[in-house]
Formats: C-alpha cells, structure tokens, sequence
C-alpha cells in the first residue's frame, strides 16, 4: 500500500522538539553493541518512560546530546545499526572526499563512492529522471536491526546526504518529493518537517528528488569552513528538522513572475501584506536574504537556459533583468567561477543546440 500526504496537510510536530519515534530508532541497535538503552538515557537527560508514549516528544537538545552520545560511546557514528561500525571520523573523512569537488554532482558522486566504501547494508546513487535529480538508498543485504532500526537507518542516511549536501554549495536544497521503502513510522506526521512536503510509504526503494539544474552548483566550502563545520557536526544536520522555506519560496515566485523586471523588497513585501522590516526578519528565520533569494533564481534560471536551450547569451542576461553584457557575465562568474559561453560549451545537452547559440 502507498501513502501520500497532502501537500497543504499541516505537520504535528514542532521544530523545537523531537517526535519519540526517532529517540526509539536512534536506540535501535545499541543493545546489540552491549549498552543499555536506559543508561543512555539517564545521560542525555531524557526521561525513559517516554520511550513507551507514541506521542511524547523530547526537546532537540536533548536528542543532539543523545546522538553525540551514542556515537561516542560505541566509537560507531552508525549507531550499531549496520552490519559493521562506522568509526568516529568517518564522516569527517566524508566531508574531506566531497569538499574539492566542483559541482554539486561530483560531490554527491564522491559521497556515494565513499559509502559504497564503508557500508555493506545499503547502496547510495544519484540518478536523473527527467528533470529531476534522485539520490537513491536501496538495501543491499538485510540490516542487523528491527524494524524501528531499519527505518531510522534509512532515515539518518538520507538527513546525512542531503545536509551536507547543501552545506557545500552554502545553499537550501529543499526536497520536492521523498519515498520510502517501508510502511508509515508512527511519526510519520513529522515527515514533512523533516524531509518533504510531500513523501510515500511501501517503495521499492528510497528516492528523494530534487530539481536537477541544481547538480551545477559549485563547491563553495573550503577548508576553514570545514573545520567550522566539524565542531558540531553531524549532529547539527542530521538531528534538526528542515526549516520552513514556504515564505522564501513564495518570494522567488514573485520575483520569477516580475522577470525581467527586478522589483525591490518594499514592492515584495506589499504584494506579501508585510512589512519590509517584517519581510527581512522572516526571511532571516529561514536562513536566508532577499538579495540571496534574488541572486539564487537568476543563478538557477542562467545555467538552466544556457544548459537546455539554444536562447541567446545576451537575450538570457535581458530576460534575467541585467543591464548590460558585461553585467551579466560578472554575475555568472561569480555565481559558477566561469563565463556563459564557457559553461555552456562545458554543461550544454547537445552539440545541436550548442551550434545554435552564439
């Protein structure tokens, strides 16, 4: 059976507290590593007969101390969930195998060779469909754990990607659509917090979808921002929930609908029924700015043109509201480290349509 949420259901849940469901799942194969799930608990702070309310929720506090405790305990920062440990360091090693990649593709491409590397259980791939790109987690051989721990595991794998992921090219990669290879968790109500507004149940496999422009994205962490990072990492990504994104969302659809024109946030923010101050702070809360939301769809909507059609250079530059030529071409190398044409010769489909343009 398949289930599928509504894309206007309202979620549950809070983004300041955890659903049991995952504190049962992170749990999930620590027995079979010889630790007792109520001294874990003891530790983190949370309480142990939650474990037995399906609706209890826990603060996110606590779960990060929970999951950073865990890890160290068993020196495994898979939790004891898969056929053999993934020793501390291993995701920073991870990190180090994707952050001189150029694009997003290749980063993505170098973080499933290198689970391929150390997890037997599951097989990680990335995939076009269409205009869609799909990060693909299927099951190679069974996971030593029960069912709670075969949902988490696949759940943590996927959070993990996905976050370190937009992490490397410093832009949100919301989800446009997730299914899952086992029947609805009890906190399922959580899902579209922490993943997609849209998600399915009793898959053949995981696939999480994204728009597929998005595999241009360069690289743009370095190693500074790496060590940074590693100081709260992989927590920090993978036990948060998403944050909303519907109001920035919303803003790239005005902007988008205005092209060529280039209306300045007070003109958003009245379309919006907010005030410009208003508009800037809640853009704010969902970690990003009008000007990176502006500069993000002209981005997305350059390589996109100058990768699938034939459109001119200089029509595309008009059509995105730029000035002049010159203009155009300083924001695209700043944007992807290269010039239009030179991208295009690069990350065009087709030798007919490259013909075609200019």
């Amino acid at each position: 059976m398949v289930v599928k949420t509504a894309r206007s259901r309202k979620s549950a849940g809070s983004t300041s507290t955890v659903a049991i469901g995952f504190v049962r799942g992170i749990l999930s194969g620590v027995a079979r590593a010889g630790l007792t799930p109520e001294h874990l608990l003891e530790h983190a702070e949370i309480a142990t007969h939650l474990l037995h309310d399906r609706t209890s929720r826990i603060p996110v506090a606590r779960y990060a101390a929970l999951y950073r405790l865990i890890n160290e305990s068993l020196d495994d920062e898979g939790f004891a969930l898969f056929s053999r440990p993934l020793r501390r360091g291993s995701f920073e090693f991870l990190c180090r195998a994707a952050l001189s990649a150029p694009t997003l593709e290749q980063a993505l491409d170098r973080i499933a060779r290198f689970l391929h590397v150390v997890l037997d259980d599951l097989e990680v791939e990335v995939e076009r469909s269409g205009r869609a790109a799909v990060i693909v987690i299927s099951e190679e051989q069974a996971l030593p754990v029960g069912p709670a721990g075969r949902v988490f595991a696949y759940e943590w794998l996927l959070r993990m990607i996905h976050g370190l992921a937009a992490w490397l090219v410093a832009h949100p990669l919301p989800l446009d659509e997730v299914s899952f290879p086992y029947p609805p968790p009890l906190h399922a109500a959580d899902y579209e917090l922490v993943f997609a507004p849209s998600y399915t149940f009793d898959a053949p496999r995981l696939e999480a979808r994204f728009p597929a422009e998005w595999l241009a994205l360069p690289v743009r962490r370095d190693e500074a921002a790496l060590r940074a990072f590693l100081v709260d990492a992989p927590a920090s990504i993978t036990t948060l929930y998403r944050r909303d994104r519907a109001l920035s969302l919303r803003v790239r659809e005005y902007l988008r609908a205005a092209l060529p024109e280039q209306p300045a946030l007070p003109a958003i923010a009245r379309r919006l029924f907010l005030s410009p101050r208003t508009l800037h702070r809640r853009l704010e809360d969902e970690g990003t700015s009008f000007r990176t939301i502006k500069d993000d769809l002209r981005r997305d909507l350059a390589t996109d043109w100058l990768t699938k059609t034939a459109r001119p250079v200089g029509r595309i530059g008009a059509d995105l509201g730029f000035t002049d030529a010159a203009a155009f071409y300083r924001a695209f190398a700043g944007w992807t480290g290269s010039g239009p044409r030179e991208y295009r010769r690069r990350f065009g489909h087709s030798a007919g349509m490259l013909s075609q343009a200019p």
